[in-house]
């Protein structure tokens, strides 16, 4: 398995629900995440609750910079979601470190897997551990609501 990568110097990884900063998650997520533009605050509000949230925090300050959510049945299965660095941090390895220890946070559940979606950060995830889908074709998806097309770059 990938080695976990550490956080740089002045910054601490915490999976304490309590220390997310709700409204900066809501604020980075709907206003600059492809993923979540336009997302309500009640909807990033109900997706907190019902998750498992980490994040980085500046030690000093104890300023927010990073965040992941994860869906987890705490059994079988994860789905890592919402993973966002703010962008005067961006380049230090936070996300990469953020990733690692949110995957060395769930390894004691004994999960089978942990799933993703990404656009362009496949390289982030890649250091973590994370790989294309062994067999694709096995996989589906029921949309309840029209995907939104993805950006093009």
């Amino acid at each position: 398995m990938t080695d976990t990568p550490p956080l740089p110097d002045g910054y601490e990884f915490s999976a304490d629900a309590d220390r997310i900063d709700a409204a900066r998650v809501h604020r980075w997520l709907s206003t600059d995440a492809y993923w979540a533009l336009g997302r309500p605050r009640e909807k990033q509000d109900r997706a907190i609750a019902g998750s498992l949230n980490y994040g980085v925090y500046e030690a000093v300050t104890g300023e927010q910079v990073a965040y992941a959510r994860v869906v987890t049945d705490r059994a079988t299965f994860a789905w890592l979601c919402d993973v966002y660095v703010d962008p005067s941090v961006r380049g230090k390895g936070l996300g990469t470190a953020l990733v690692a220890a949110v995957r060395e946070h769930l390894r004691p559940y004994g999960l089978r897997r942990m799933l993703l979606a990404t656009h362009d950060a496949h390289g982030v995830y890649e250091k973590a551990g994370f790989g294309p889908l062994e067999r694709p074709e096995q996989w589906m998806a029921l949309y309840f609501a029209r995907p939104r097309t993805r950006p093009s770059n």
